[in-house]
């Protein structure tokens, strides 16, 4: 909901990308994504914008950012409020669809899920900065909360080949801290199912109205897909837990290979990566209900001790609706592209 009314639009441009990359993906999902895109008001007669790639939470939509909200603003809209404020310089910004059958996914390559690392980068992106005058080198930036704000982060650690600054809201980090707690509801709710995560899924894809707990299992189902893919096995759609489903005890070497992926533990093996990028964002609540300032607190501290610049910065709140944080790295993220290269 637009806060005045008389605040210089933008435009959402809303494209369709047929995609090769995700063209016969595991689980099935359509390959070709709507795919939004907004330009800053008075853009035609302007220069080259600055690309800023937002990545959405789980079960969301890059769509769901641009519909419009009650009592509060949808992205575009929070957008032209700063622009036309002088809080930030004008900027393009792309809202993929990565939604996937699971509820969504890390925006990393998985075998179960499909390869939705390369399909950002090797599709979204160039699809949108051929269309518009905006991006390049040393002017993209990646965004996100919660799955989104660790799919940002995971970029920006990973590939500063293609990004030149992040911006990670209340992102998944410390993995014992923020996934094992749901262990034992997850594995009471499969246990209705005869421990099987096949009958599971056939029965959640068919409810009208899930459950918490089966959100619940859904959302551990997704990470395991992610971070520990089996694929071609007997493991119903790849899909395996780091838990033994009868004890809840964690299997070693499944474990690690979750571990293997999260950010908390990656920042001093990606130091040089970081120190590429013209900016580093990460806040978080500080009692986030998923335990995620603990592991943003970590992230802080190892940058701190490997002497990387970056902003940190917590605040009075949880994990819901804190999309207004986006007044602080949106702002952040466009002066940080404008500046001249480290």
């Amino acid at each position: 909901m637009r806060r005045d009314w008389n605040t210089p639009r933008g435009q959402v441009h809303r494209l369709t990308l047929e995609s090769r990359i995700l063209a016969g993906n595991p689980l099935g999902d359509p390959s070709t994504r709507e795919l939004h895109v907004y330009t800053p008001a008075g853009h035609e007669a302007g220069g080259a914008l600055p690309l800023l790639v937002d990545l959405v939470g789980f079960t969301g939509s890059g769509l769901s950012h641009t519909n419009w909200r009650a009592f509060t603003e949808n992205v575009p809209e929070r957008l032209d409020r700063l622009i036309a404020d002088g809080v930030m310089g004008p900027v393009a910004v792309a809202f993929p669809d990565c939604y996937a059958r699971l509820g969504g996914n890390q925006y990393i390559n998985s075998a179960a899920i499909g390869r939705y690392e390369d399909y950002l980068i090797e599709e979204v992106v160039p699809f949108v900065e051929s269309r518009f005058r905006c991006g390049g080198p040393g002017r993209r930036a990646v965004f996100g909360k919660s799955s989104g704000g660790y799919g940002a982060i995971m970029h920006g650690l990973r590939r500063a080949d293609v990004w030149s600054a992040f911006a990670c809201h209340s992102g998944d980090m410390a993995f014992e801290l923020c996934y094992l707690g749901d262990v034992p509801k997850v594995l009471n709710e499969l246990a209705k199912h005869g421990r099987s995560i096949e009958s599971f899924l056939r029965h959640f894809e068919a409810s009208p109205k899930p459950s918490e707990a089966e959100m619940a299992v859904i959302n551990l189902l997704a990470m395991a897909a992610t971070y520990d893919p089996a694929p071609g096995g007997e493991d119903y759609l790849g899909i395996r837990l780091p838990v033994d489903l009868h004890t809840g005890e964690l299997i070693p070497a499944r474990w690690q290979n979750w571990l293997a992926h999260d950010p908390a533990l990656l920042i001093e093996h990606h130091a040089d990566n970081l120190r590429r990028l013209k900016g580093i964002y990460i806040d978080c609540g500080d009692h986030d209900q998923f335990a995620l300032h603990f592991g943003s607190r970590r992230a802080h501290r190892a940058l701190d001790r490997l002497g990387i610049a970056h902003v940190y910065e917590e605040f009075p709140d949880d994990h819901t609706a804190v999309d207004y944080r986006m007044d602080r790295s949106l702002p952040f993220l466009e002066k940080a592209l404008r500046a001249q290269p480290i």
